[in-house]
């Protein structure tokens, strides 16, 4: 008889917020999920943070444009895993599931971008109608992680 192993905890803390279906509600998405790193200790202007508000803008965009159903929200919801990935998901309620089709001159390129600045992306269905578009992303923390640590804002110092 085998002895079951301890597994190690890991803590995930988690974002979600319903927008508009508007170009003002994509911006928004793209502003909350910077906030929102910033909180979790990814700065404002390091590559991650960058990198995560390209993918927001790029999914956000798609289900205002593309995903929208009159009456009917989208979702952001970011899932921070300390050990350095951010996965980014968008939820719209329409049925359509999106394409990735070869860059054009008019635009449809945001699938390409966001599969080129993510280490991995897809596509699932929701519990509702529509689906749920996520990309993961790697990001770094200011700071190390420490077990057991809150993942709550650095107090402010002054430099003086």
């Amino acid at each position: 008889m085998s002895v079951p192993q301890a597994q190690e905890a890991v803590t995930v803390s988690v974002f979600a917020q319903r927008l508009s279906p508007t170009r003002r509600g994509a911006r928004l998405a793209r502003r909350l999920a910077v906030h929102q790193l910033a909180e979790w200790d990814v700065p404002y202007d390091s590559e991650g943070s960058e990198t995560v508000a390209l993918v927001v803008a790029e999914l956000a965009a798609n289900a205002v444009l593309h995903g929208r159903v009159p009456g009917r929200d989208f979702e952001l919801c970011l899932r921070y895993d300390p050990a350095g990935t951010v996965r980014v998901e968008v939820s719209d309620t329409h049925p359509a599931q999106p394409v990735l089709s070869p860059a054009r001159t008019d635009g449809g390129r945001g699938l390409l971008l966001v599969a080129a600045l993510s280490t991995r992306w897809g596509v699932h269905a929701r519990k509702g109608p529509g689906k749920t578009v996520w990309a993961e992303c790697a990001v770094t923390r200011t700071r190390p992680t420490v077990e057991g640590e809150p993942l709550t804002p650095r107090a402010a110092t002054q430099v003086g």
